[in-house]
């Protein structure tokens, strides 16, 4: 199953830094989110992108994790040539991880 079944995400950017929430639709999927969406597993979902540390905070009575990408932005909105590899693009990507069935 796809993470997207069971979460959606939020995402915001600042200069360097990708800022990534996965928030469970239902409380009860968040011990199933905690145990298999790990920082590296979020590192694997951009393969070819250099991202600096990955730092993962739980948030159980909220059913979120959130994550915080340093380095990931190329230098930034102002400074990278890519077509929006920020925010709703990140997070969509995100979604996309492969999950075991809950």
């Amino acid at each position: 199953m796809r993470l997207r079944e069971l979460a959606h995400s939020r995402t915001g950017d600042k200069g360097n830094t990708s800022n990534i929430s996965v928030i469970a639709y239902k409380l009860a999927d968040y011990p199933h989110l905690a145990r298999h969406v790990s920082a590296e597993r979020i590192r694997a979902c951009f393969p070819g992108l250099s991202i600096g540390e990955i730092e993962r905070y739980e948030l159980p009575a909220l059913g979120a994790l959130n994550f915080v990408l340093h380095d990931a932005l190329a230098g930034g909105v102002t400074q990278s040539l890519a077509l929006d590899a920020h925010g709703k693009c990140i997070g969509a990507a995100v979604l996309d991880l492969e999950l075991p069935d809950a």
